[in-house]
């Protein structure tokens, strides 16, 4: 079981990470700030861009000694950067923040997971960007921390049996959060409701013996981004579905790639009601280097486009209007960002391509969808929003996509 004990607020003191990877780029919800581990003669700093200005600008958050390779930094919404160290075994948590020639830090405290197998990492940039949150993962179970935007320091919010990877949010108030939950050797998606005491209920479950994992979310449009093996027995495929939708789980064709990987990053915002046409970016990685994809559901094929030069590699978002901002850095141009417009969508598409478009035509008489697994109850519904809390999909409480079956048709 993981065990972690608060402890007091610490300063800056040797981590042990040596010969971790340098984290990347980290943007924060809105896509108005960016923060990273840059480095400088062999040290490592933090360094804040600021994105939402006419101009994108970097400012250096240097501290007394340089920072150690493994260390996390994530921008908070006020332009604050929240970094976390391992301190002799603790994990602190202070706001940099520059002050004129230096750089101002506040101490919000620190974790102790007493369970030496823990492991403990920031979850991506919550909606609104004032709260951060932090996973740490046992051998039998799995906490979720609040570790920044508390009233009294670093707060545990939920625990988990199980060990619990990913972490993708589901709705615009930071409220639902999908965990890859491993329990009995199989891979399943829950969400965990952080304002009912970490209430956990199933999301992803396509088939009983297969590993199902949540990868990217969209709360305007619901538009979800998942990995499984359903369709294909001891190969993981990209698939996507749709919060609070009866539409089957598909996995489109196109978006098996031979001899890359290929991970969606940014799903086009501001699309309500209409998942069929948001346009997803992917990096994808292959012998000759990685690239940038773009690929809408209610389309055949995956765009390939070129990435800048110094991309920071799976960093990017959308505007609604359908541009591709891309976070870069080279020596002509220390702080960039590039603006891609990808092909526009093909014409709109039938009821029938919408809904699974990227995937070969039905054959004659055959139909559309097989369950593939026990289903929840039908009746079941997700729960209103809570009072004051303005309604927005998808619902506070997703219908679990094993409500929407894997399609047949779609496997090969």
């Amino acid at each position: 079981m993981t065990v972690c004990a608060i402890e007091p607020s610490a300063g800056h003191a040797d981590g042990d990470g040596e010969g971790a990877a340098p984290p990347g780029c980290v943007l924060t919800a809105d896509g108005a700030y960016a923060a990273r581990l840059a480095s400088a003669g062999g040290s490592w700093f933090p360094e804040r861009w600021t994105l939402d200005g006419p101009e994108p600008y970097a400012v250096p958050l240097p501290r007394n000694q340089p920072e150690e390779p493994g260390t996390e930094v994530q921008p908070m919404g006020d332009g604050r950067v929240l970094i976390h160290r391992l301190v002799a075994g603790r994990h602190a948590f202070s706001l940099l923040y520059p002050t004129g020639p230096g750089t101002g830090e506040l101490p919000l405290g620190a974790v102790e997971c007493r369970d030496g197998a823990a492991r403990l990492r920031l979850l991506p940039p919550a909606p609104g960007g004032e709260r951060a949150y932090a996973l740490a993962v046992g051998e039998r179970c799995t906490s979720v921390w609040l570790v920044a935007g508390g009233a009294f320091g670093p707060e545990r919010l939920a625990e988990l049996p199980g060990r619990c990877s990913g972490g993708v949010w589901l709705d615009g108030a930071g409220r639902m959060l999908a965990l890859d939950r491993e329990t009995g050797g199989r891979t399943k998606a829950v969400v965990v409701d952080l304002e009912c005491g970490g209430e956990v209920s199933p999301l992803l479950q396509i088939a009983a013996d297969s590993d199902d994992r949540v990868l990217l979310a969209d709360h305007d449009s619901g538009l979800l981004l998942v990995r499984s093996d359903a369709p294909s027995p001891g190969q993981d495929r990209l698939g996507w579905g749709v919060l609070g939708s009866t539409l089957p789980v598909r996995f489109p064709e196109c978006l098996r790639l031979r001899d890359c990987a290929v991970t969606p990053f940014a799903i086009q915002p501001g699309q309500v009601l209409t998942p069929e046409s948001c346009a997803v970016a992917l990096r994808v990685d292959g012998p000759a280097g990685s690239w940038v994809g773009v690929w809408r559901p209610a389309e055949r094929r995956l765009h390939h486009l070129p990435a800048p030069q110094g991309w920071l590699a799976g960093t990017g978002l959308w505007t609604a209007d359908g541009v591709l901002r891309l976070p870069y850095a080279s020596e002509a141009v220390p702080c960039g960002v590039a603006q891609v417009s990808p092909p526009p969508p093909a014409e709109a598409a039938g009821p029938a391509q919408a809904e699974g478009g990227a995937v070969p035509d039905p054959e004659p008489g055959a139909p559309g969808a097989e369950r593939s697994g026990p289903l929840p109850d039908p009746g079941q519904a997700p729960s209103p929003p809570p009072p004051g809390r303005a309604p927005a999909p998808p619902a506070a409480r997703p219908v679990p996509l094993a409500q929407a079956p894997l399609g047949r048709l779609v496997t090969n």
